[in-house]
This record gives structure tokens, sequence and C-alpha cells, in this order.
């Protein structure tokens, strides 16, 4: 069978290409005899580790540190059937999973978030994000709450009720 010139300069770049991918996979296999493996890790010893609680948010959290030094305090909280926070506020944020129960927040401008149990949130540090925990469930609930405060702040601050008028 005759090949055109046509033909003979496809026959020659597939045999090209051929080439280019060998050279190509030798030289992936090459690097990785660099590679260092998971063997030459350092395995670790005495660890034990607990999950405690977990959650999921609903939106992208953002999470912002105080000027300066920065206390962190993981806390667990518990409110009660029926209990409350009071009207509070934060200097600085806090990341909160919901453990178990149903925490229902009333914010400063009287809009109420409902958090069940396996949602995270950030509550935002301020004056103007004055707010109340309530737990309106019959199981208590359970917080796991990190503090990002600065330097010495309580980790709440009283508030003045805001008036939202009833059932809220």
């Amino acid at each position: 069978m005759r090949v055109g010139r046509h033909g003979a300069r496809q026959g020659r770049q597939a045999q090209r290409g051929r080439l280019g991918k060998g050279l190509v996979t030798a030289g992936c296999v090459a690097a990785l005899a660099f590679v260092p493996t998971a063997a030459g890790a350092t395995p670790g010893s005495g660890v034990s580790a607990t999950v405690v609680a977990e959650g999921t948010s609903a939106k992208k959290l953002k999470v912002k540190t105080p000027k300066g030094r920065t206390d962190v305090t993981f806390r667990t909280i518990t409110i009660e059937p029926g209990g409350s926070t009071g009207w509070h506020t934060h200097r600085g944020q806090l990341i909160v999973v919901v453990k178990s129960g149903t925490l229902t927040r009333t914010l400063d401008d009287c809009s109420v978030e409902v958090s069940p149990a396996g949602t995270s949130f950030i509550e935002p540090s301020g004056r103007k994000h004055r707010h109340v925990g309530r737990n309106l469930g019959t199981e208590p609930v359970v917080l796991w709450v990190t503090y990002l405060l600065p330097d010495g702040s309580e980790l709440s601050d009283d508030a003045d009720a805001v008036d939202c008028g009833p059932a809220k």
C-alpha cells in the first residue's frame, strides 16, 4: 500500500506523539523517586482526640479577631428549658456550635434566629449586636462556644432589653 506525502507526515507525527508521551511518563516516574513517602513521616504516639461537638453553618463564617492580644476561651453553656441568657453583648466574636436542643436568639433588630442541634454560627461583637438566647424547647440547650475577645475582656456585658413587642 502506498502512503502519500500527507499520510507519511501523519505517521511521523503519531510516532513522535508516542515518543513524547513515553518521555513524559518516564519523567514523571523519575520525579516520583524524589518525593518523600508517608513511610518517612514521623508517627504520632501518646495522642488521643475526641470530637465534642460538630456543627454546620447556614452560610459562610467570617471570623475576625480583635486588634492586639486575643483571649481565646472555650466553654460549654447549658440553658435549661424556659431559660434565658438575658440581653447581652460581647467585645469580640464567638463561634458557637449547638450540641443539643434548639437555641432561639432575638437580635437587636428584633429578628429571631433559631439554631437547632448540629448547627453553628458566629455571634458578632459590639454594642450594636445585643441579643438574648432562649430555650423555648423541652430539653436542655447545650452550646460549645469559643470566645475570641480582646485581652482581659469579660466574656459578656449586660445590655438593656430591646422592646420587640409581644411574643419576641
